[in-house]
């Protein structure tokens, strides 16, 4: 995740917007559960969980560093197997150290004939500083990103597997962003360029995934997402208290947080952010050096990832 807005919000926050983990505050009425679906295929959250691991195995993920290209050639090499196409968006930015970066987006599309299609993307880029960590001495270190990126990359890779097997009825798109997280002056730069370059491209709408490999995951609405995407976050959130992961989807509206999602909404694309706000206790491994695998697990990349298999498969 990149930097936050952590603004206030009284006149949006729902009562007990400031509740334990785990609670269940809706903002609508219940709907009935959804019944199991054949044509629905089951999310392997643990063979999600591996995929975190080999991320984290290649060494942060920053621009420019020989961890990030094998990561980069690790992801490529694994989309062209299973993706109709693969588009490699490559571009540059001039960072205001004057050096430049090489950067690349990677969009796998499956279904590239559908014109109903579903948006989901993911950073898998890592901060170069843990400007966060609360030893000094470790600032200036790069962050591991188990959970600030290769949690949300190993959903959409699990569900490349998915759609590789088991075509869905409707188009999907999977985009891979690079530097969303490169630092201050310097943050959304693969979403940014995307948006700028998408011609006529309008899915039916956008889901980032971010941070949702915490050890207690808890999404709430981000609050840019219900404020610009109001719909979008009702199917999503419906959709997981449909399945019985409301645990996890809590209805209430939290943080505003500026993330790749903007950039899309300002192309005129409904997006929303799925992202836990908060990583570990009183979020004290967010851009830090802790952001390793033992701060991670699979429940939080079981639960996003059933909600969006549900979302694909079910034509939503």
């Amino acid at each position: 995740m990149s930097a936050r807005r952590v603004l206030a919000l009284a006149a949006m926050v729902l009562v007990g917007a400031c509740g334990e983990r785990g609670a269940t505050a809706n903002a609508q009425s219940p709907a009935a559960a959804l019944a199991p679906d054949p044509a629905v295929p089951d999310f392997n959250a643990d063979s999600a969980f591996s995929l975190l691991r080999q991320q984290v195995a290649f060494g942060p993920r920053v621009p420019g560093t020989a961890a990030h290209q094998r990561q980069l050639e690790w992801m490529t090499s694994r989309l062209r197997a299973r993706a109709d196409t693969l588009v490699e968006q490559e571009f540059t930015y001039a960072a205001r150290s004057g050096r430049v970066l090489r950067l690349t987006n990677l969009l796998a599309r499956f279904r590239p004939e559908q014109t109903r299609r579903i948006l989901l993307l993911a950073h898998w880029d890592t901060r170069p500083m843990a400007d966060q960590d609360p030893d000094e001495a470790k600032q200036q270190e790069p962050v591991p990103g188990a959970n600030d990126g290769a949690s949300g990359v190993a959903v959409l890779l699990q569900l490349a597997e998915m759609l590789a097997r088991t075509p869905a009825p409707v188009g999907v798109d999977l985009l891979f962003t690079d530097g969303e997280d490169y630092g201050p002056g310097a943050m959304y730069l693969g979403a940014t360029h995307f948006a700028a370059n998408i011609g006529g491209y309008r899915p039916l709408y956008a889901i980032l995934i971010d941070m949702v490999g915490d050890r207690e995951p808890l999404f709430p609405v981000e609050a840019n997402s219900r404020e610009r995407a109001p719909g979008v976050v009702q199917r999503v959130w419906g959709m997981a208290r449909q399945l019985g992961l409301a645990e996890y989807f809590p209805e209430r509206t939290g943080t505003w947080i500026s993330d790749d999602h903007i950039p899309l909404n300002n192309a005129g694309i409904r997006a929303i952010d799925i992202i836990d706000f908060e990583y570990g206790p009183a979020n004290r491994f967010w851009h830090t050096t802790a952001d390793v695998v033992e701060n991670t697990a699979p429940t939080g990349l079981g639960a996003v990832g059933t909600v969006l298999a549900n979302l694909i498969y079910r034509g939503s």
